[in-house]
């Protein structure tokens, strides 16, 4: 592999872990937060914690390797090479 591949490898590796652990971190906090309502809701009571988290760091995933393609594809569109 080439270095430009690298770096979209290494840039994509680090945006998604950045998703994940902002999206888990979020999704963690919601629970929380519906957790601790002085009045929890049915649907907050009947959701299992564990797969709302898993589904917030799922779509961090996703949200940040799709900006970190998009932020990539404009660089290289942005280059005369």
């Amino acid at each position: 592999m080439d270095r430009k591949k690298h770096r979209l490898l290494l840039f994509v590796a680090t945006c998604s872990t950045a998703g994940v652990l902002l999206g888990g971190s979020a999704a963690r906090a919601e629970v929380y937060q519906c957790q601790s309502a002085d009045v929890p809701s049915d649907e907050c009571l009947s959701q299992d914690p564990t797969t709302k988290i898993i589904g917030g760091m799922g779509m961090g995933l996703i949200a940040g390797t799709g900006a970190a393609i998009g932020a990539t594809w404009q660089l290289w569109l942005g280059r005369d090479d």
